[in-house]
């Protein structure tokens, strides 16, 4: 198990990461979610020990991970961690690059296994292209498969998706984590695409300003988040008070909600102005007026400008 114990770290005397405590189970898959400049990255450069704490400290197994001032090489050799800038060798092979942590003493096993990785990451067909002239995306794809190579126990993934096509990184996410569940590997992904996190993490983190306000299974973050922070990190979302939904007669009483939430009901209990309509593909996000507050409610169609609808919660669309 891995275990962060009241730690705390800043890179200068500003404190970036602020008494965070968390556990991690063998095999979990971890989503550490939260607007840009919140901690995320810097939480997994600590975790890999890249950096030495301020205070608490970070067991695996009870080991404790030490950092630069304990190890000549920072970083733990059970864990990888697969930092935003990718760390590629430009002008060798992409297979060269995944194998450069495998040993050429068993030269067949080894091409076996880049061969494998490459599958994984769907690049095959470049295994024998220099790394400098494969895209943004291309090279992600490559330092995955370099991570992977030596099986970690432990993998730390900084935005591993983020120059990745979208039609190609459905796919890609399917692949890698069901090969990462297969294997047993410990996995904490920082990604600020949180929505996509949902499809992959057991358990999410919600991190605000070097500090954690939720650990919970990514259902129930989704499903009941804890703030308006953390629901909006998952999209927009409607702050409501529950007295205008005739759900309780305490005004200072509000619920989060989602626009898929809300639906056109014939006299429901809210009463809005179409503002704007915003085509997604399968439906519509409609931007309405409550008085002088702004209301997302989605439908199936879109609506006219101007015109008055009725909203009401459907309550088949809370988990």
């Amino acid at each position: 198990m891995l275990a962060v114990k009241n730690i705390s770290f800043g890179y200068t005397d500003k404190t970036i990461l602020h008494n965070l405590s968390f556990t991690v189970k063998k095999g979990q898959n971890i989503a550490v979610i939260g607007e840009s400049g919140c901690g995320k990255s810097t939480l997994l450069k600590v975790i890999y020990g890249l950096y030495d704490l301020n205070e608490g400290e970070i067991t695996y197994k009870g080991e404790v991970v030490t950092g630069p001032k304990h190890n000549l090489i920072p970083g733990m050799p059970y864990m990888k961690y697969l930092a935003q800038d990718f760390d590629l060798m430009p002008f060798v092979t992409a297979a060269e690059n995944v194998g450069s942590f495998l040993s050429n003493f068993y030269l067949g096993e080894k091409q076996k296994r880049i061969a494998e990785l490459l599958d994984i990451v769907e690049m095959g067909e470049f295994a024998n292209v220099n790394a400098k002239y494969l895209s943004g995306g291309q090279q992600q794809r490559i330092a995955l498969a370099k991570v992977l190579a030596l099986e970690p126990e432990v993998l730390l993934l900084d935005e591993p998706f983020s120059h990745i096509d979208n039609f190609r990184k459905n796919a890609l996410r399917r692949n890698l984590f069901a090969y990462l569940k297969k294997k047993g590997i410990t996995v904490i992904v920082a990604t600020h695409d949180s929505t996509d996190a949902l499809s992959f993490a057991d358990e999410t983190i919600v991190v605000k300003s070097g500090r954690i306000l939720d650990k919970a299974p990514s259902r129930e973050i989704y499903y009941h988040p804890k703030d308006k922070y953390t629901a909006s990190l998952f999209g927009e979302v409607n702050e409501i008070k529950l007295e205008l939904l005739t759900l309780t007669q305490k005004p200072d009483e509000t619920v989060l909600i989602y626009p898929h939430q809300l639906k056109i009901m014939q006299g429901g209990p809210l009463a809005v102005i179409v503002k704007q309509c915003y085509f997604k593909g399968n439906r519509y996000l409609v931007k309405a007026a409550l008085g002088r507050q702004v209301i997302f409610f989605e439908h199936y169609k879109e609506l006219e400008i101007n015109s008055e609808v009725t909203l009401a919660v459907d309550r088949n669309a809370f988990g």
